[in-house]
């Protein structure tokens, strides 16, 4: 799986750390989100498919299985 985070779209309300904090964090200036693996393990991959679900502006793209 490959991720992306569309940083231009975010809105920092922190859902995907929530889901999948081994994947994403958020800026300290501004809250927006950060990717810290773009091509995470296969163990979090359903996580990083919530936070996309949960994503209220939508700014996460997950691609692959």
């Amino acid at each position: 799986m490959q991720v992306t985070v569309h940083q231009d779209k975010c809105v920092a309300s922190g859902q995907c750390v929530l889901a999948a904090q081994d994947v994403f964090d958020q800026r300290d200036e501004d809250g927006v989100a950060v990717l810290l693996d773009e091509r995470p393990p296969t163990g979090p991959h359903d996580d990083v498919r919530q936070a996309a679900a949960v994503c209220p502006a939508p700014a996460i793209t997950p691609a692959g299985s």
